[in-house]
């Protein structure tokens, strides 16, 4: 028999193991001031990629006005309690009645985190005998409320219509066994790529197979289509999706969540949902807030129109000097270099040491080894200056890339690391 933490003590996992060289400044970095296209990061003042206030809400002048009343107001206790038992308000009614009204459903449901709320939401949609189906790429949350799942589900291959339909076809030929039914989850707009994912040709898949579909809609929610509403109103497929979700982190630079859905099934998930039901309400504060925001989307579509703007100067400038992005159809756009973890420590200090640009870094485990991902988020509160003197430090850095500078400075890191 073992110590339980023998483990932790010997392994810290594939991230972990860098903590001494990385805590602090590729990761739990601490960026200071208020939120906007420029912030400061270990004193320095340096361009912001790297949060997704999309609409630039976040420090709007309106928005804080009536964040900072309501806290006034309601404090940051009221209503008390789990809200089916004692923490229900009216404007808690009446923010879900607007949500649902904006994504083009019957019903919505206040959740009081997207994490916790997808979580549970995918727990409480599927019993034993039905089989889940999903992205390989699927957000952590995503995965999470899978794993509570205990009967069967499949991955298919990112964004793979064949891979889709090979494992309906696998999972209904469990269901007529089970008894049960098939779930089929996907994002909107898979957050690390960038990429929507292929709602409506998922959706014509219901012609062949019997299954509900699920869409995390995240990063899609206030960014894409015509009013706001989403990937599925992208892809004219809105009223195809049977349970939409998306957060107030993004677009709303706030906290909270929602899912929207037919009436009945919406009476269903809120009688079920653990995470609801033996948790706090969501706070009066966080539920005026959202209101405000929620009409600034409605009514200010000028505030996506220069989201655009700053992505697509972004993206187009990228492309032009020759950098992969890959497949991006959303605001989320990742540039895809070669080289190593030691390289991509040393790459990301040249840019927010010596050029003042502060993006994040994604390196394996979460892609594969060889791989240098800087995920870019452009928002409303960018400039197109921000975005020149970007593409120019971008330029830079992948010529130092190139020549080997990045893997001779990394030799030092590498060697302690080795020690």
């Amino acid at each position: 028999m073992r110590d339980l933490f023998d483990k932790i003590y010997k392994d810290k996992g594939p991230l972990g193991k860098w903590a001494a060289q990385a805590e602090g400044y590729f990761v739990f970095p601490k960026l200071e001031g208020p939120i906007s296209n420029r912030m400061k990061f270990q004193g320095k003042d340096v361009i912001t990629w790297s949060i997704n206030d999309y609409l630039g809400l976040a420090n709007n002048a309106e928005v804080r006005k009536v964040d900072a009343e309501a806290a006034a107001e309601y404090g940051s206790a009221y209503p008390m309690g789990a809200r089916m038992m004692s923490g229900h308000t009216s404007l808690h009614e009446q923010l879900q009645t607007e949500l649902a009204a904006f994504v083009k459903k019957e019903a919505a449901y206040l959740l009081n985190f997207g994490y916790q709320g997808m979580v549970s939401t995918v727990d409480a949609l599927v019993a034993k005998d039905d089989i889940i189906v999903y992205d390989v790429d699927a957000h952590a949350c995503i995965i999470d409320g899978v794993r509570l799942h205990m009967g069967k589900r499949f991955t298919y291959k990112h964004n793979d219509i064949e891979s889709i339909e090979k494992n309906l076809q696998r999972a209904t030929k469990l269901a007529e066994q089970t008894g049960g039914g098939i779930l089929l989850i996907s994002e909107g707009v898979f957050g690390m790529r960038g990429e929507q994912g292929r709602l409506k040709e998922i959706v014509a898949l219901k012609e062949k197979y019997n299954f509900r579909l699920f869409v995390d809609d995240a990063h899609g929610f206030g960014t894409l289509g015509a009013t706001g509403a989403g990937a599925g109103e992208e892809q004219g497929v809105q009223d195809q999706i049977d349970v939409y979700f998306a957060t107030f982190a993004k677009s709303m630079a706030s906290t909270g969540a929602f899912i929207a859905a037919d009436q009945e099934i919406i009476d269903y998930l809120k009688y079920n949902l653990r995470s609801q039901m033996f948790a706090k309400s969501l706070q009066m504060q966080l539920v005026v807030g959202a209101l405000k925001r929620l009409d600034m989307l409605r009514t200010m579509p000028e505030l996506r129109e220069k989201l655009w703007e700053n992505v697509n100067a972004l993206q187009n400038g990228l492309k032009k000097r020759g950098f992969d992005i890959g497949t991006t159809q959303s605001c989320v756009t990742p540039v895809y270099l070669k080289g190593s973890i030691p390289e991509a420590m040393a790459l990301v200090k040249d840019l927010r040491e010596n050029h003042g640009i502060f993006c994040s870094i994604v390196v394996y485990p979460v892609i594969p080894k060889g791989l240098i991902l800087l995920r870019l988020i452009p928002t409303a509160s960018h400039t197109l200056e921000d975005v020149e003197e970007t593409l120019d430090a971008f330029s830079s850095i992948r010529e130092r890339l190139e020549n080997g500078t990045y893997k001779r400075l990394s030799a030092g890191v590498q060697a302690s690391m080795e020690a």
